[in-house]
């Protein structure tokens, strides 16, 4: 199976290494991410890609610092605009329902007896916004949204796996960077491990 693998920063990808698989640096943000996601997918053409990072977990979710999830789901959760009354997302005006159906974007890639547990995140280019819901989700991060729908557009299988880094609460500084970069490659091989038994 040819595969490729996006990081959205070399720190992330500091660690890994893996012959035959092609590693992408796409660089951090939605924008960045479309552009190198739409890239990869024609000009190496795999049979999976994967986005591999870090990620922020909601105080709420139960998910600890160290731990890694596979991404079950993506809303780019800062799509909108703001009224008197605070901030709208674009999913909840009443004039585009076929938005509101499908702004919550699956993964429908994931096996049952996939490892790691499965999380629902939300991305933005504006990390820890206050103005979010984040209520119905686990994670955020920077990415995932657009990687999403680039390889649902495209028609390519793909998977997103995340290592918890830090807590989303604004003034919490407690990161563990290198230890999220460290499960993040243990991760990744034991990913590719399992699906080399699945081919």
């Amino acid at each position: 199976m040819k595969i490729s693998i996006l990081f959205p920063t070399a720190t992330e990808a500091s660690l890994f290494r893996h012959p035959g698989v092609d590693i992408v640096i796409s660089g951090v943000g939605l924008t960045a991410t479309a552009y190198a996601t739409l890239k990869t997918l024609q000009r190496q053409q795999p049979d999976l890609i994967i986005l591999a990072g870090i990620a922020g977990v909601y105080p709420h979710a139960d998910l600890q610092i160290g731990e890694v999830a596979l991404v079950s789901s993506e809303v780019e959760a800062d799509l909108g605009f703001f009224t008197p009354d605070g901030f709208t997302h674009l999913a909840h005006l009443p004039l585009d329902m076929d938005f509101a159906r499908r702004h919550t974007l699956d993964c429908p890639h994931i096996a049952a007896d996939a490892p790691f547990r499965r999380a629902r995140s939300i991305s933005l280019n504006a990390a820890m916004a206050p103005f979010i819901d984040h209520s119905a989700v686990d994670i955020e991060n920077m990415e995932g949204a657009a990687f999403f729908h680039v390889c649902r557009e495209e028609g390519v299988p793909f998977l997103e796996l995340r290592a918890i880094s830090n807590v989303v609460r604004p003034g919490d500084d407690q990161w563990d960077m290198a230890g999220s970069v460290q499960a993040l490659t243990a991760a990744l091989h034991q990913l590719l491990a399992y699906l080399d038994q699945q081919a």
